[in-house]
């Protein structure tokens, strides 16, 4: 049977599955391959650097015909990084972690469709508020960067469902499977965007030290904190702390992230740490579903297996038992 839902029928894709933006993996490459396979894939710009985005920009086009998007970390960016990207046409634009309303209005005018992603129901209300075309409910459990309080995807998805329609929400959080993407749509989503699968793919934008890791983790070892936010010195608000793996600076700071955050020989140490090889040059962004990844295929071959597994467990589900 064909996962035909709102979502695919909104952007003329094959499958309701869609790439999280991933600042920094998610290239030119990993987001023409998901359009290939069937998927939406969205280009992870982050603050829109002009030079990173012309890059990957091209090898998108020169890669694909098939529908793609843009995604952008909301707090980051100006009205200008936006535009620029608008004049690529692509097929959608996502925004996350941040006040989306600076920008809602400019991409809504071009008739690009605006993706918006909600970590809590004040957002969820902003985001119909200001027109979005979809809307993404992400759960704690998801790599990366999420909401310090954040609920989990089973409760917090159907609440967004309901509380949006009619517009469609994609669920994203803990999915790494097609059981996942079949969870998500029993829920009434209309697919699911997912992160840390697509990071141990071929095509993605990380070193092989990276997908190593993901493919030996577990997802008992993965934590959320800011702490190693403070040490690198990044900017990323405190609403918004990070799943990663574990991290020497995690076992030496838990617990004292505003002590670290006060001391300059700490930080100082991480980026000693950092030029002597003896910490990773990023965290290891990724989700609690990481025991589910075992292997590198590419991103393309991943999408319609994971379309194939979300059929097959909706047609399990659906028969006696």
């Amino acid at each position: 049977m064909a996962l035909t839902t709102a979502f695919t029928k909104l952007f003329g894709v094959r499958h309701p599955i869609a790439l999280a933006p991933m600042g920094g993996s998610a290239g030119g490459a990993l987001t023409a391959a998901v359009s290939r396979g069937g998927g939406l894939g969205l280009l992870g710009s982050g603050d829109g650097e002009r030079g990173w985005l012309a890059r990957e920009l091209a090898i998108v086009t020169e890669n694909t015909t098939n529908p793609w998007g843009i995604g952008f970390l909301t707090w980051q960016i100006d009205v200008a990084a936006v535009e620029h990207a608008l004049e690529h046409q692509p097929r959608a634009v996502m925004l996350s972690f941040g006040d989306p309303s600076p920008f809602a209005e400019r991409i809504r005018r071009t008739g690009t469709p605006l993706v918006i992603q909600v970590t809590d129901l004040e957002e969820a209300r902003r985001a119909v508020d200001l027109g979005a075309d979809v809307i993404v409910a992400q759960g704690s459990e998801s790599g990366g960067h999420g909401a310090r309080h954040g609920r989990s995807t089973l409760p917090f998805v159907p609440v967004v469902v309901d509380l949006a329609a009619p517009v469609p929400v994609l669920a994203a959080g803990g999915i790494a499977d097609g059981r996942g993407v079949a969870a998500a749509l029993a829920l009434g989503a209309a697919g699911a965007l997912i992160g840390t699968r697509f990071q141990a793919t071929t095509e993605a934008l990380v070193a092989p030290s990276t997908s190593r890791a993901i493919v030996q983790g577990h997802g008992a070892d993965t934590e959320r904190n800011r702490i190693l936010d403070i040490a690198r010195g990044s900017s990323w608000p405190s609403k918004y702390t990070a799943r990663t793996l574990g991290h020497p600076f995690l076992d030496q700071w838990r617990g004292r992230e505003t002590e670290l955050a006060t001391d300059p020989h700490a930080r100082h140490a991480y980026q000693v740490a950092l030029s002597q090889g003896d910490i990773p040059a990023l965290p290891v962004w990724a989700g609690e579903a990481v025991d589910l990844i075992n292997d590198l295929p590419s991103a393309t071959d991943l999408v319609n297996s994971l379309a194939t597994q979300a059929e097959e467990a909706l047609a399990r589900a659906g028969k006696d038992t």
